[in-house]
């Protein structure tokens, strides 16, 4: 008898590997994103949230865009 996650297409391989691929993928981005603030010569946090400027996030916005690509990259070979 076929396991019940086969049956629907799912292989627990492939699900396991999305999973410690996301959380790889969260950590990097969570990396980057503590890296942005402390090579910063402002508060980005200030920035974005009190004086409700732009641009900061925008900036953090594109290193996640191509940080995502990277990754996929990778995950993809």
């Amino acid at each position: 008898m076929e396991s019940s996650l086969s049956a629907y297409g799912l292989m627990p391989l492939a699900i396991i590997s999305a999973i410690v691929y996301s959380v790889i993928g969260f950590v990097v981005f969570a990396l980057a994103f503590l890296i942005i603030i402390k090579i910063s010569p402002f508060s980005i946090i200030k920035e974005i949230g009190e004086d409700q400027n732009v641009s900061p996030a925008i900036i953090i916005g594109s290193v996640f865009l191509s940080l995502s690509l990277i990754i996929q990259a990778a995950i993809r070979g």
